[in-house]
């Protein structure tokens, strides 16, 4: 073999080992696999533990083998209102709950989810987090509590309704003295309005109004409430609500070990983040309505929340944020960057969306004969 072939054969041999190189190294990745211990602040029947899953699920179909996110149900590792105590201290890698579920923290955590958000829905509010200033803030607030965390929000919650109740409420006077279940900022409204509050996990509400130890209670939409099995102990579910009207969930990582991953990784959790936000919006739709649907079809009654009782809230939230404003500095802070945001983003949403109710109307109202 001349010398020319001889050089010519060792090229090709070594341009075959490279190549075979290339194609093995995705097993080579796959066989360095990082897991991730999450766990939620739901119970694992729950929609909002199957939103988790969704998350972790699309992570880890993106990641393709190199990132595993595993999601545990409340209280398989810490209790629910624990989660960012364990995620701080590296306890879980990760979590999956609400912002307002730290409100004994610092008071102005709960701005993420309880109260009118002057009057933005909560795709507003997140607007504002992640556009206006709310991000920072977020993250200047777990700062000066030395929780070293990442902190992701997304899913724009669906208005939450007042609640169920032994009797429908008809006026302000009927919340008076009721024993009844909420949280965040929600607890100081309520309180507000005169009833007793005790702010309860969300897999400990229904035992408790099935055992009379309180008489009311709210959690968040049809599908978890029907899981949850509050169309069994109680039949009158009042509809609409400004104590948390403008609700999101968080994703949490353990910042050290986020930011051990590598960039690439990193980027899918946070696409990860924004396709579930969307995702988690239209299943909301998807599966509330269905779930209403089938509560009414059972014998439970939905009656609106009475429009006395709302603007109540209103009076009731104004006079918590002032106090809350006088003490906390961080708290007036939050509020002050939401109104700015709200006083722009309202006036122009308020403005350019047409009434879809005149459309549904239209097509559904029975007609009057």
């Amino acid at each position: 073999m001349s010398e020319q072939k001889k050089t010519a054969r060792r090229s090709m041999l070594k341009g075959a080992a490279i190549a075979a190189g290339a194609m093995s190294a995705p097993m080579v990745s796959r066989a360095q696999t990082v897991s991730l211990r999450f766990q939620s602040t739901w119970p694992a029947k729950d929609i909002f533990h199957e939103y988790a899953n969704d998350f972790s699920k699309r992570v880890n179909d993106m990641a393709a083998g190199r990132l595993k996110i595993e999601v545990l149900p409340a209280g398989a590792v810490v209790p629910a209102f624990q989660l960012l105590d364990a995620v701080n201290k590296g306890t879980l890698d990760g979590g999956h709950g609400v912002v307002a579920y730290h409100y004994g923290k610092n008071s102005a955590l709960a701005l993420w989810g309880s109260g009118p958000a002057f009057g933005m829905d909560p795709n507003m509010v997140l607007a504002w987090h992640n556009y206006g200033g709310g991000k920072a803030l977020l993250e200047e607030i777990y700062a000066s509590l030395n929780i070293d965390v990442v902190s992701y929000l997304y899913g724009p919650m669906p208005t939450q309704p007042l609640g169920w109740f032994k009797k429908p409420v008809a006026k302000v006077e009927d919340m008076k003295g009721l024993k009844f279940r909420t949280v965040g900022l929600a607890v100081d409204v309520f309180t507000e309005m005169g009833t007793a509050v005790n702010p309860l996990p969300g897999g400990e509400i229904v035992p408790a109004l099935d055992r009379g130890l309180i008489d009311a209670a709210e959690f968040n939409n049809a599908t978890s409430d029907r899981v949850l099995g509050f169309p069994d102990v109680v039949k009158n579910c009042m509809l609409q609500s400004f104590h948390q009207s403008g609700e999101q969930f968080e994703i949490l990582f353990n910042k050290t070990k986020l930011n051990g991953l590598p960039a690439e990784l990193r980027t899918i959790i946070d696409v990860a983040v924004q396709a579930s936000s969307a995702d988690m919006s239209w299943k909301a739709i998807d599966r509330n309505s269905k779930d209403y649907e089938e509560m009414k079809k059972q014998g439970i009654k939905f009656y609106k929340t009475p429009d006395s009782v709302l603007r109540a809230q209103l009076a009731a939230w104004d006079k918590v944020i002032n106090k809350k404003a006088g003490e906390n500095a961080l708290f007036k802070k939050v509020l002050e960057s939401q109104r700015a945001y709200a006083a722009r983003a309202g006036q122009w949403q308020n403005d350019y969306m047409v009434d879809f109710k005149m459309a549904y109307n239209h097509y559904f109202a029975k007609k009057k004969a």
